[in-house]
C-alpha cells in the first residue's frame, strides 16, 4: 500500500512535493491508525483509509451525477484524498490499560489514544500542514477543510451547505470518506 501511495504522490508535479513526501516518511503516517476506536483502528489504518478514499472518489467522479458537473484533475484527486487526514500523522500514541482476559486474569492491553500537539482543528490542520510544502488551489483547500461534512458541529451546517453548492467536489470527497469509513473499514481489525 505504501508503494502505491508514494507512486501516486510522486506523480503530482508541484513544487515542494518531494519535501512533503520526505516529511511523511519521517512521521508515523504509514503505520498510524485512522482512528482510536472506529474505522482503521489498527497499524496502517490511516494509509489504508487514504487509499480507499482515493479509489472510491476516483470511481465516484466517473459516474453521474458527478461526471457531469466535476472536472477535477488527477493531481487534485490524489492530493485531496491521500492527504485529507495528514493531520493524523504523529497524532496517535499507544497506551496500555488493564483488562481481564478470557481466563479472568488481568493483562495489560495496548490501545490507541490521542496526543494532539498541534490543536488546530481537523481539516484546517491538514490544509495548514500541506501548505507548508506545496500550494493548494482554493477548491483543494475547501475539500480538505470540509471533508468531514455533517460531522462538523451543527452550527456550521449553513456554511457547509454553501461550500457544497460552491464546490460539489467537497461533497463527493465527504461521501467517499464516509463510504471508506463505514463500508470498507468499520469493524475491521
Amino acid at each position: 500500500m505504501k508503494e502505491e501511495f508514494l507512486l501516486l504522490l510522486q506523480s503530482v508535479k508541484r513544487d515542494g512535493i518531494e519535501k512533503l513526501i520526505s516529511y511523511l516518511e519521517k512521521t508515523d503516517f504509514f503505520k498510524a491508525p485512522a482512528s482510536t476506536r472506529f474505522h482503521g483502528n489498527y497499524e496502517g489504518g490511516l494509509l489504508e483509509h487514504s487509499l480507499n478514499v482515493y479509489h472510491l472518489l476516483k470511481n465516484k467522479l466517473s459516474q453521474k451525477p458527478y461526471s457531469d458537473i466535476i472536472n477535477a484533475s488527477s493531481e487534485t484527486i490524489i492530493l485531496i484524498t491521500l492527504l485529507h487526514d495528514i493531520c493524523k500523522a504523529n497524532y496517535y500514541v499507544v497506551d496500555y490499560r488493564n483488562k481481564k482476559n478470557e481466563d479472568g486474569v488481568w493483562i495489560k492491553e495496548p490501545y490507541y489514544t490521542i496526543n494532539d500537539t498541534i490543536p488546530y482543528g481537523h481539516g484546517e490542520k491538514s490544509v495548514m500542514m500541506i501548505s507548508k510544502f506545496i500550494d493548494l488551489n482554493l477548491e483543494e483547500m475547501y475539500c480538505i477543510r470540509w471533508h468531514m461534512g455533517f460531522s462538523e458541529p451543527k452550527e456550521l451546517y449553513n456554511t457547509l451547505s454553501i461550500v457544497f453548492e460552491k464546490y460539489p467536489l467537497v461533497l463527493a470527497l465527504h461521501e467517499a470518506d464516509l463510504e471508506a469509513t463505514y463500508l470498507l473499514e468499520s469493524g475491521k481489525k
